[in-house]
C-alpha cells in the first residue's frame, strides 16, 4: 500500500522556528515531527511513501534517507510553485505505483494522532468509498470547517468556519483516496481539497465516508501546539511508535548538561548539547540542541531553539526564543512573545509580551 505524506507549507504560524527549518522537522518528543507520521504509516501496512515537499525541501532527505531505517520506501517530490492542498496531491500522483481502484492514504505532515489508519483503510475498502475522511469531534468547532455526516456516516457537506457550526466533527487531515480520484484533480493550477475537490465530488454524487476515531489528535501548527504535543508524548498522554521512551516527567539526553534534574519537569525535553544551569526550572517546555538556560532562570510552556540562550534569573513563559537568540539576565519574556533569530536582549530586566 502507498501513501502521500504532505510536508509543504511555509510554517508561518511557527515562526521564528521555521525561518531556517521546515516545520515538519521540528522536534516533538525529541523526534523530528514527520518521523511520527512515517513510522505510523509503516506500522499501518504502508510500504511506499511519496513525500510532497516544498519549503526547505532539501532538508528532508539528509534526515530520512531512503526511508529504509523507518520501514518504508521514501520518494521525494518537490513542489516548485504553490498548488494548494489538492494541487499538491495531483503534483505527486504520477509517482504512485497503485492501480486506479487501489487505496492511497493521504496524511498531513503536521498532525500528531493515535488514530487507527489501518482501520480507516479497511473500512474504505469494505464500503467501496471513493474517499474516506478521518473525522474527530472537538469541543469548539468555530476554528475549523466542520464535516457533517448522515446516519450511515456518509459525508453530506463541507462547511466553512462559522461562529455557529452545524457539527462538532472536523476534518482531521488523514484521507484514503481511490487512486483514480487523485488522478482526476486538475493539473497546472492551485486547487483546494477542502473548497474545490471535496465539494465537487459531493455534487457529482461521489460516495465519501466519514471515519470517526476518538484517539488522541492534535494539529501541531503553532509553537504552543508543538510544546503540548511534545509534552504529551513524554508524559504518555499521547503515543507514537516513533517515540522510543516510556512515560516520564522529562526526557533528558545523556549528553545534556543539567545541574538539577528535579528542575526539569512537566514533560520537558532537554536534548543532546543543551544545558540547564543550577537552580533553573524548565517546565512543560521544549529545548533544542545547543540551547542554554542559565542559573536561576525559569522557562515554562515555551520553546528555546537551537543555540539560543536564556540568561540568569530570566523568566520565559508561553513564549519562543528563536535560533541563536540571546536573552540577557533578569528579563521577562511573557505570553505570546517571540524572540527572533539572532536577536540580543541585554541584561536590563526588560519585560516583553509581544514579538521582539
Amino acid at each position: 500500500m502507498e501513501a502521500i505524506l504532505v510536508a509543504g507549507g511555509l510554517g508561518t504560524r511557527m515562526r521564528p522556528l521555521t525561518v531556517n527549518h521546515p516545520k515538519h522537522l521540528l522536534p516533538v518528543g525529541g523526534v523530528p515531527s514527520l518521523a511520527h507520521q512515517i513510522v505510523k504509516l509503516a506500522r499501518s501496512g504502508v510500504t511506499r511513501i511519496v513525500l510532497a515537499t516544498s519549503y526547505h525541501a532539501d532538508a528532508f532527505e539528509p534526515v530520512f534517507g531512503d526511508g529504509s531505517a523507518l520501514g518504508v520506501e521514501l520518494v521525494y517530490v518537490t513542489e516548485t510553485e504553490l498548488l494548494g492542498t489538492a494541487g499538491a496531491l495531483r503534483n505527486v500522483a504520477d509517482r504512485l505505483d497503485s492501480g486506479a481502484d487501489d487505496p492511497v492514504v493521504v496524511l498531513n505532515g503536521d498532525i500528531l494522532s493515535g488514530h487507527d489508519v489501518g482501520g480507516q483503510v479497511t473500512r474504505h475498502v469494505e464500503t467501496g468509498a471513493q474517499v474516506t475522511l478521518h473525522l474527530v469531534e472537538v469541543a469548539d468547532a468555530r476554528a475549523f470547517g466542520c464535516v457533517p455526516t448522515d446516519a450511515d456516516d456518509r459525508v453530506t457537506a463541507f462547511m466553512e468556519k462559522s461562529p455557529d457550526p452545524v457539527s462538532h466533527q472536523v476534518n482531521a487531515g488523514c484521507y484514503v483516496f481511490r487512486r483514480s480520484v487523485l488522478d482526476s484533480i486538475p493539473t497546472g493550477r492551485p486547487v483546494s481539497v477542502e473548497r474545490e475537490t471535496f465539494p465537487e465530488l459531493l455534487r457529482a454524487g461521489a460516495f465519501m465516508l466519514g471515519h470517526r476515531d476518538s484517539a488522541y489528535w492534535l494539529d501541531v501548527g503553532t509553537p504552543q501546539a508543538l510544546v503540548r504535543a511534545s509534552c504529551d508524548l513524554v508524559r504518555g498522554i499521547a503515543s507514537s511508535p516513533a517515540y522510543p521512551h516510556g512515560p516520564a516527567e522529562s526526557q533528558v539526553a545523556s549528553t545534556a548538561r543539567v545541574a538539577d534534574p528535579h528542575g526539569v519537569r512537566g514533560g520537558s525535553v532537554v536534548p543532546a548539547g543543551a544545558c540547564v544551569g543550577s537552580g533553573a526550572v524548565v517546565e512543560g517546555s521544549v529545548l533544542m540542541p545547543g540551547a542554554v538556560v542559565e542559573h536561576g532562570a525559569v522557562v515554562v510552556d515555551s520553546v528555546v531553539a537551537d543555540d539560543a540562550v536564556v540568561g540568569a534569573r530570566t523568566v520565559v513563559r508561553d513564549a519562543v526564543v528563536g535560533e541563536r537568540a540571546r536573552v540577557g539576565a533578569d528579563c521577562e519574556i511573557l505570553a505570546g512573545a517571540r524572540v527572533w533569530c539572532d536577536t540580543e536582549i541585554p541584561d536590563r530586566g526588560l519585560r516583553f509580551s509581544s514579538d521582539v
